[in-house]
């Protein structure tokens, strides 16, 4: 085996052999075949992608003694001294400026250029980094490059051709060299190895490529150091891996992998075993992010590989098409973002491990941020089915609690029980948390347990449950479950003050309730499939109200102040108002269309859109009324039951009621009557307290209210007698 550098042995010795210029060599040929040959040349290009050797394959054509000729015919002196191991041309000179670029330089060599060839056609001139020589230099040169005898060729060569003042590089034919492909120099190596009879795995030559950045002299380099340390077996991958510093792919399979679950164990694991291993951690994160951007590439263009777009084994880009296929592309181009962020942060760190760290809790965390990528994010994850948990104690917009809500629950501090009784005396909407919605419409009696039922209660006047004891332990206003509400107390209503020396009622075994008509149709019943998939759209109502206020103020505001979410099957979004006004206006006035231009531009969301009337604000339950008072008059868009009202029975009927007249009772039809006179209050119960907080002493009411926020002007006010 020969000790000669590889790139050296297979340095090219015609324009056919050199690689990934096309663009240089074939003009070339083609003057070579025109004898259009010009007298001065400048090849300019990074380093190793072959200016020199070019140089070099240029004299050869032009000294062949067949030539001038695109093809040398590598039998003639000229062509054999001019071989990659031949001994040199006297004729061909080559001059490294870096060593050679001064004043006296130039002048040596404009002295000698003017005497002819000793035995080739042409004498030949090529300056190497041709950029080092100063300005006095080429300022020598000028004259003769700008002029040159017949027999006298110059070729210039350089990194970096701004540098070449503009006078000489106005007078040299100028061919720019490109940097080779990736796959063509994969090939290269593959042939290169094939020549050498080695063996070399499949993942190895994408590394050298990839370290060899597209130069085919490093390239070469680094195979040939990889052959040189080869074993019996040849270049495996785990040899290059360690040897070339690259992260193992498995330790990018799981990174990524911890991120498209969101386990943050699994990703810091990586990140310690990428420590511990002694590995680079700004080469694991640009590994890392070459990596998405693979994914990213393979997410939009599914066929990458066979484009060429993705340089990778067939098994490694099978196992990316699984990865990118879990991801949403917003949140592969996030997390790529965020990569490419820390490891600009990265340059100078003094604690590389933290930036790592800290990269993967951003990655990790898209509810930590604010901004539109996070957003689109968080809308991935959702639309993969995937659940991602929200901050905050307290409920979500449009929170409806699940069957584990409605299970009893210890009984609340005595405070909370005697503002929720004075603001049931005081007729006031308590602020309760809206109950889950029944699948079938509900029937009073389904709200008890039967083994539970309530007994009649003597007799008294004006009776009222304590709120301090409330029937099996459950929290005022919570919706029973296996415990049987209050005597005589809507199931699921708040509970009112009880009178001077009132017990509650004992709670004794009864008979069963009969059967009761349905409720009044003014809250109707979503499906239970709406009623799951509306949960996480609530999570989503607050983004959704923000998108369609930066299109419309009022869908906005009709949105925000009457709508709920009710429901969501998947492909239609059911909104329940408070009232058919609302309703209606939402749908006249295009509001259906701005909610559902907002759903696809800011979400890429296509659902259909459903209004309904929910007087209950997405609980599908009726309203709830207080226990002291009498209800409110129903409002005009409620309509009333057909059929018998006793699901809104008072307590002190309910109370006198004897337990044999109950059936007679419920079977007897009842005609719709006058509201009841009210019930007398007592004093106490109905003079405010001195630290109410709803008391307002401030608060205006009437023309002055409405002149204040409206701006309006009295014109004429009349009394009534």
């Amino acid at each position: 085996m020969s000790s000669l550098a590889l790139y050296r042995r297979y340095r090219p010795e015609s324009f056919a052999e050199v690689i990934g210029q096309e663009h240089v060599t074939d003009p070339l040929q083609q003057a070579l075949r025109n004898n259009r040959v010009n007298h001065a040349y400048l090849f300019s290009g990074p380093r190793g992608c072959g200016k020199t050797t070019s140089a070099r394959i240029l004299a050869r054509c032009l000294n062949c003694e067949q030539g001038p000729t695109p093809t040398p015919c590598g039998e003639c002196q000229s062509c054999r001294d001019l071989a990659r191991n031949g001994p040199g041309s006297i004729d061909v000179i080559e001059i490294d400026a870096a060593s050679h670029g001064g004043v006296d330089d130039a002048r040596d060599l404009r002295e000698k250029a003017f005497f002819g060839p000793a035995s080739s056609r042409y004498k030949i001139y090529i300056i190497d980094e041709a950029h080092m020589v100063t300005s006095a230099g080429f300022n020598a040169l000028l004259k003769v490059v700008e002029e040159p005898p017949e027999h006298l060729k110059f070729i210039f060569a350089t990194t970096e051709p701004e540098k070449v003042i503009g006078t000489i590089r106005s007078r040299t034919h100028h061919y720019p060299f490109r940097l080779v492909p990736p796959g063509t120099l994969r090939e290269y190596l593959g042939e290169v190895c094939g020549r050498e009879n080695s063996h070399v795995e499949d993942g190895v030559l994408p590394l050298v490529v990839r370290a060899g950045a597209g130069s085919v002299r490093d390239s070469m380099s680094v195979m040939d150091q990889l052959l040189a340390g080869a074993g019996d077996d040849g270049v495996t991958y785990a040899m290059a891996t360690s040897l070339l510093g690259y992260t193992d792919l498995s330790l990018l399979d799981s990174v990524v992998d911890a991120f498209a679950a969101g386990d943050g164990a699994a990703a810091f694991e990586v990140v310690d075993r990428v420590i511990e291993g002694g590995n680079d951690p700004r080469r694991f994160v640009a590994d890392l992010l070459e990596r998405l951007r693979d994914l990213v590439i393979l997410a939009a263009v599914p066929d990458a590989a066979e484009k060429g777009l993705i340089d990778a084994p067939a098994d490694v880009v099978e196992r990316m098409q699984a990865q990118a296929s879990v991801f949403g592309a917003a949140e592969l181009s996030r997390a790529a973002d965020l990569v490419n962020q820390g490891l600009t942060e990265m340059r100078g760190a003094t604690s590389p491990r933290l930036q790592v760290e800290l990269i993967c809790a951003r990655v990790l965390l898209p509810a930590a941020f604010d901004d539109e990528r996070s957003l689109q994010t968080r809308l991935d994850r959702l639309e993969r089915g995937a659940s991602f948990a929200a901050a905050g104690a307290g409920p979500a917009m449009g929170y409806m609690p699940g069957p584990q809500a409605h299970a009893p629950v210890a009984v609340v501090p005595p405070g909370d029980g005697v503002a929720a009784a004075r603001a049931a005396v005081r007729g006031d909407a308590p602020e309760a948390v809206p109950p889950a919605a029944p699948a079938q419409p509900a029937q009073p009696a389904q709200y008890a347990a039967p083994a539970a039922p309530v007994a009649p209660a003597p007799a008294a006047p004006a009776p009222q449950p304590t709120p301090e004891a409330p029937a099996g332990g459950q929290r005022p206003g919570a919706w029973p479950a296996s415990a049987a509400p209050e005597s005589g107390r809507r199931p699921g209503g708040w509970p009112t003050a009880s009178a001077p020396g009132q017990a509650p009622a004992p709670v004794t075994p009864a008979a069963p309730a009969p059967a009761v008509p349905a409720p009044a149709p003014g809250a109707p019943q979503p499906s239970p499939g709406m009623t799951q998939g509306a949960a996480q759209v609530r999570n989503m109502w607050p983004d959704i109200l923000e998108a369609v206020k930066n299109r419309r103020r009022f869908t906005w505001i009709l949105l925000s102040q009457n709508a709920q979410v009710t429901g969501f099957d998947g492909a239609t979004l059911q909104i329940g108002f408070l009232n058919a006004g609302a309703r209606d206006n939402f749908a006249s006035s295009g509001s259906e269309d701005v909610l559902k231009q907002a759903l696809a531009e800011q979400f890429n969301m296509q659902w259909k859109i459903e209004a309904i009337v929910d007087p209950s604000g997405g609980t599908g339950q009726p309203p709830q009324t207080g226990g002291g008072r009498p209800s409110a008059p129903p409002a005009p868009q409620r309509p009333a039951a057909p059929a018998p009202q006793q699901y809104e029975s008072r307590p002190a009927p309910a109370q006198h009621q004897q337990p044999g007249a109950a059936p007679a009772a419920a079977s007897a039809p009842q005609p719709h009557a006058a509201p009841e006179s009210p019930r007398p209050v007592a004093p106490e119960d109905d003079t405010p307290e001195a630290d109410d907080p709803d008391l307002v002493d401030s608060a205006l009411s009437g023309h002055d209210l409405i002149v204040r926020e409206l701006g309006a002007t009295v014109v004429e006010e009349f009394t009534n007698e």
